[in-house]
């Protein structure tokens, strides 16, 4: 039964999946009120706690407290509903690369009453246009220094027809930040139920299409009180790092949400190369970093070469499985373990992890608090100990797509989710991972569908045909890797292979491209027309 809503703009609640379709949500030891702003608790209530003379974020050449972070979402809020008109439920899409102004103003448009959209800097304008029209949005909120594809897209997109620049740097500078001057410090916050939507994250899915995962104010801080304070066990004294972007629901919990619940603080990069990362870990003495399996391999060298990351106390992989040989070389030159996890976007963060006390190579760990686990096969019966089969997971957040009756219908099954991921369960109870269960490539703790770069390399006069697989990478893990028939006349040569790579490039966002291209005459189909992908990876014949 959902509770009240203080929603005047009813779009995300009428367009939740039925209560049928949702998976089981235990909510035991998460109690909060039935009016809950999550923005407000990450903030204005921090500061009443106390924390307001304390560094909430570190970034652009500038520190900010928790007091100055909470008159700067507030001023912001005082723009978005008396100059732009936002009210509680509309939606608004955020563009913008990793700084604190990125997350002042989710947090005041959260605090506004709105349902926040965060988006990728390297989304492209067709990419942000399939955004807006799932979502329905008419304000985006980007970085100045990010506008031309934002811009590309309201121009043609049928819902955006209001884009406001905002400064990501120190200087302050632009259209949301100067009507911000001179607004009031102090905002009465939007009152919002626990049960209404706070943010939509957006997952590319297998198909290329987006997919919107619905997240309500109680599960902003669920995922809080739950993996960080259980499993990091986050105090005052932490100074967060990594680079996963903060429009993955991944860095939005690891370098906004985690920090700020309890009064830690957040360093931001907007180039979090595993270079930068280690520059600031040593500036800042950094505590706990989040960031994927290839980046610590980099920071190990950096570490060869006499960089001192003795300050961090956790270090968290997710976003694609870790190798054992690099959990083993980061305990061996630091005396600390690897914290590896496995979350998914449908639901919020991470559910199954490592703890200090029992890490091990090449295991994901136990559920976190709240949540179970198991390994179930086609029919949903649990499979013995040691077998590989689908991973089934549920607890107090769970995956409910917006407006997607079918993927949602593919996701939860009997009360529970199933991410899509193959596991092992020993004995012990601990949690292998074995693969993917589905097409989706992971490359770089990226997420790429392969017929979206398909799309894309089919736009190109010179392609014919194309077939996109995922091949084992050692540094990324996979790579995206194309299968091309050319056109007559066409040359397959080193040329066209980088034609071809820039020209997705331009299409997509960037980190999609195919880093192989294999030029070939046919591909190999069905005899119904069907191309047979499985044939093209690594050890089949064509």
């Amino acid at each position: 039964m959902l509770g009240p809503s203080g929603h005047i703009d009813t779009f995300t609640r009428d367009n939740l999946p039925p209560l049928a379709q949702w998976p089981d949500l235990p909510l035991d030891g998460f109690d909060y009120p039935e009016w809950l702003n999550c923005g407000y608790e990450l903030t204005d209530a921090m500061v009443a706690r106390g924390f307001g003379d304390h560094t909430a974020l570190i970034g652009n050449g500038r520190i900010r407290t928790y007091k100055e972070l909470t008159d700067w979402t507030n001023r912001i809020a005082h723009v978005l509903v008396e100059d732009y008109g936002v009210k509680p439920g509309n939606r608004i899409l955020i563009r913008s690369a990793n700084n604190p102004a990125m997350v002042a103003v989710w947090l005041a448009a959260t605090k506004a009453g709105a349902v926040v959209v965060n988006t990728m800097p390297m989304l492209r304008a067709v990419e942000l246009g399939k955004i807006a029209d799932k979502a329905e949005i008419s304000l985006a909120l980007c970085d100045t220094r990010l506008m031309d594809e934002m811009v590309a897209c309201a121009k043609v997109n049928r819902y955006l027809d209001n884009v406001v620049g905002f400064d990501g740097t120190a200087n302050h500078d632009a259209e949301l930040d100067r009507l911000a001057l001179s607004k009031s410090v102090r905002f009465d916050t939007v009152k919002t139920g626990r049960d209404d939507v706070a943010l939509l994250g957006f997952t590319s899915g297998t198909t290329g299409m987006p997919k919107a995962t619905m997240h309500f104010h109680r599960d902003m801080l669920i995922i809080a009180d739950g993996y960080a304070k259980e499993v990091l066990g986050v105090t005052p004294d932490d100074i967060f790092i990594g680079s996963p972007p903060l429009a993955f629901t991944f860095g939005l919990g690891g370098l906004a949400v985690f920090p700020l619940r309890f009064g830690a603080a957040a360093a931001l990069l907007e180039q979090a190369t595993p270079a930068n990362m280690v520059e600031i870990i040593q500036n800042h003495k950094a505590t706990v970093c989040f960031t994927a399996p290839t980046a610590y391999r980099a920071m190990l060298a950096a570490l060869e070469e006499g960089a001192d990351l003795s300050s961090l106390r956790a270090a968290v992989s997710a976003g694609e499985t870790l190798p054992g040989p690099v959990y083993e070389q980061w305990m061996e030159k630091t005396g600390k373990p690897m914290l590896d996890g496995i979350g998914a976007t449908e639901m919020l963060h991470i559910f199954i992890s490592n703890r200090f006390s029992n890490s091990q190579p090449a295991c994901t760990g136990l559920p976190v608090g709240g949540y179970e686990a198991k390994i179930v096969d086609e029919t949903m019966t649990e499979l013995p100990r040691g077998q590989v089969g689908r991973l089934a997971v549920r607890g107090p957040t769970g995956c409910r797509y917006l407006a997607d009756p079918e993927q949602q219908q593919k996701y939860v099954r009997d009360g529970w989710n199933l991410t899509g991921d193959s596991f092992t369960q020993d004995e012990d109870g601990f949690f292998h991972f074995a693969a993917r269960s589905d097409d989706m490539i992971i490359s770089a703790g990226y997420n790429i569908a392969g017929p979206e770069v398909e799309a894309a390399l089919l736009a190109h006069p010179d392609v014919a045909e194309c077939a996109v697989v995922g091949v084992p990478d050692e540094a990324r893990g996979q790579i995206v890797q194309a299968h091309v028939v050319l056109k007559p006349g066409s040359a397959a040569d080193a040329q066209m292979t980088k034609l071809l790579q820039d020209h997705v490039k331009q299409v997509i966002a960037p980190y999609k491209y195919p880093r192989s291209i294999i030029f070939i005459e046919t591909l190999p189909k069905t005899q119904t027309g069907k191309i047979q992908r499985f044939r093209l990876r690594p050890g089949a014949a064509v």
